[in-house]
């Protein structure tokens, strides 16, 4: 089986960026970004973002997941901590996470290391959930493996007869991460494949060298 895509093309030709327009901080930059991607509407979920991690069987993971949260801090997703990724994370905290968004012909990569945000934080998102998604975090052992789609429907409606009309708690295997960066990487498509590529990377003074990549 085979499919030559070589004939695929396309023009980028929406936008441009230079050093003399982007921001000092790269955190600055990506929320200015983000306002004009969610202002032309053109996506469902802007939020959501590919998780890289390294795997305890040595192999790189990508995974689609919804950022949360970001602040001059980094970003923040929530998972099971004893999933895959949690796992991953767990041994390696250093990681990527990447956004395109397609109807402006961006992306940003961002390198970073993965920190649990404090309980009471993940308890304030948990609780803000709706039942459903509590009692799907609660039932799923996630990554692991399961005999049945039923084997898991049944387990969840167990779950909602023992917990009808009563607070979820939310467990302790499940909460959220901050993903610190140290490097930010803004692709903008440009015509010709001369795509403009500016990266921020974190000095030990805190302060970020800003350079403009070959495309």
């Amino acid at each position: 089986m085979q499919k030559d895509l070589s004939n695929y093309r396309k023009s980028y030709k929406k936008s441009e960026l230079s050093e003399g327009s982007v921001m000092e901080n790269p955190m600055e930059q990506f929320q200015k970004w983000f306002y004009e991607v969610e202002a032309t509407n053109g996506l469902d979920e802007p939020n959501a973002m590919t998780v890289s991690t390294i795997g305890l069987d040595g192999f790189p993971k990508n995974r689609m997941v919804l950022m949360k949260k970001y602040t001059h801090e980094g970003f923040i997703f929530y998972t099971n901590y004893q999933s895959e990724k949690g796992k991953a994370i767990a041994k390696n905290p250093a990681m990527c996470l990447s956004f395109f968004w397609p109807n402006m012909e961006r992306q940003v990569i961002i390198k970073g290391n993965a920190e649990k945000i404090a309980e009471n934080l993940s308890d304030g998102y948990f609780e803000s959930r709706p039942v459903g998604s509590q009692l799907g975090a609660v039932v799923s052992d996630q990554s692991e493996v399961i005999p049945s789609k039923e084997f898991l429907e049944e387990k969840l409606d167990a779950l909602e007869k023992e917990y009808d009309g009563k607070e979820i708690p939310r467990p302790e295997y499940w909460g959220g991460y901050l993903v610190r960066p140290v490097s930010f990487e803004f692709w903008q498509g440009r015509p010709n494949r001369l795509h403009d590529r500016i990266r921020y990377t974190l000095q030990e003074d805190f302060d970020w060298k800003i350079e403009r990549l070959a495309p």
